[in-house]
């Protein structure tokens, strides 16, 4: 198979020097595309929030601690002897500590972990399959910025010729050797000619405009490296679609995040499942106190704390009997999601051949469309020199002269779209072979 160097685009126009200030390289676009695009911004913050997802996970396997701190006091008479009634200060205090630890749960924390594992991977991809989108989206844009140039600067020579056969025209009509009408037919094409260059020069500025606005960059000033791409042949073509489409089911990212969903799917319900089965758990909890009155000789703190402290240790097993169909319903639900999951790979796979195909197609009828648009121009060349020879000569009027000139504009103008439509195709052939 013939190794197709569509990308030797970006790689001429990336190795141009940094221009000035306002005038951006293609391999500036991406970059600044993939540094600030919002979408790109918001999957990185997913790939963090999946990051804290883990050490949550984590943290499951950990014990629980706690302390506590009380105390309290009361104040007011009280009775000591019958009919005798004394101030009294009465305080307390207490304290304690302890945790408890998951011994088992139903292999739910380990699965709760692999799954956040899981799940931070799949963002990855995900993050990579935008990445891909943005990059083959700037390129193509700025493409259509040099497809627009070509057409502008063509419409630019239209202008300049126009105006010289108006002036030609007009000193032939001086003369006495053409009619005024002649001349009245040149003003018109002239006019014409300026209409579309008016609307070149738009076309032009709509493509800068949607470039600056996919980087979020302000359109004023804003510019490109223009730079001449040379017609492409057919070596740049692939010979067979099958490297394409093993590469493409093989390493895609559309594909890895859809395997990873069906991987996260199995693993809710695996955790569901974990409902069914017992969880055991245990704990330790130290805890002291101390009092003091006026009314007594109190022992000092640290006496009342080793006198009055206390530890205690729990276990405790949960074992389900009957939750109401609630952890059954669940356990079906994840099953439906298992089946929904691989529905949905089988879906992007579809999908992704159908492109591959499409565009494999694609590209090789832009080919032909090409190479038919260069025979067309070479003709179309041809035939004007000779109309031109030919009205030199009188032999041929104005009219016939004006409607060869436009048959050799269209040719130019065809060839122009088929080079860049045959970029543009070729380009998503080597986006779905992982060449960014």
């Amino acid at each position: 198979m013939k190794k197709i160097k569509i990308f030797k685009l970006c790689l001429l126009l990336a190795g141009v020097s940094f221009a000035q200030d306002n005038i951006w390289t293609l391999e500036e676009c991406v970059k600044h595309a993939l540094e600030n695009n919002i979408t790109i911004l918001q999957a990185k913050n997913s790939l963090l929030s999946s990051e804290q997802d883990i050490v949550s996970a984590k943290g499951n396997f950990l014990p629980a601690i706690s302390s506590n701190i009380s105390g309290g006091a009361s104040l007011g008479n009280i009775e000591v002897f019958p009919g005798e009634f004394r101030d009294r200060e009465f305080y307390s205090t207490s304290l304690g500590v302890g945790f408890s630890q998951s011994v088992f749960n139903g292999f739910r924390n380990i699965n709760l972990l692999n799954q956040s594992k899981l799940n931070l991977e799949r963002n990855q991809y995900e993050l990579e399959r935008l990445k891909d989108d943005i990059s083959l989206n700037v390129a193509n844009t700025y493409l259509n910025v040099l497809f627009n140039k070509e057409n502008l600067e063509l419409a630019q020579s239209q202008v300049k010729f126009s105006k010289f056969q108006v002036q030609q025209v007009k000193v032939m009509v001086d003369a006495g050797s053409e009619p005024m009408s002649t001349l009245i037919e040149m003003q018109a094409t002239y006019s014409r000619d300026i209409q579309s260059l008016t609307i070149a020069e738009n076309n032009h500025d709509l493509a800068l405009l949607s470039l600056s606005q996919l980087l979020q960059l302000p359109y004023d000033n804003f510019d490109v490296e223009i730079i001449q791409i040379d017609a492409p042949s057919a070596n740049l073509i692939y010979d067979d679609i099958a490297p394409i489409l093993n590469y493409a089911m093989e390493n895609r990212n559309e594909i890895k995040v859809a395997e990873r969903d069906i991987e996260l799917a199995r693993l809710g319900t695996k955790i569901s499942k974990s409902a069914y089965l017992p969880n055991i758990s245990m704990g330790y909890g130290f805890n002291a106190s101390a009092n003091f009155s006026n009314l007594t000789e109190d022992d000092k703190f640290i006496d009342q704390i080793n006198d009055n402290k206390g530890h205690s240790i729990n276990m405790n097993i949960s074992i389900p009997i009957f939750s109401r169909n609630q952890t059954k319903a669940q356990v079906k639900k994840s099953k439906i999601q298992e089946e929904t999951t691989n529905l949905a790979l089988d879906q992007v796979k579809i999908s992704l051949e159908s492109t591959i195909q499409r565009a494999f197609t694609d590209a090789r009828a832009a080919l032909k469309a090409f190479e038919a648009a260069q025979l067309s121009l070479g003709s179309q060349e041809l035939a004007f020199e000779n109309s031109q020879e030919r009205y030199a000569l009188g032999a041929l009027n104005s009219f016939d002269l004006e409607q060869s000139r436009i048959r050799l504009l269209n040719a130019r103008s065809s060839l122009i779209n088929a080079k860049y439509d045959f970029i543009f195709k070729t380009k998503v052939l080597d986006y779905y072979l992982g060449k960014r």
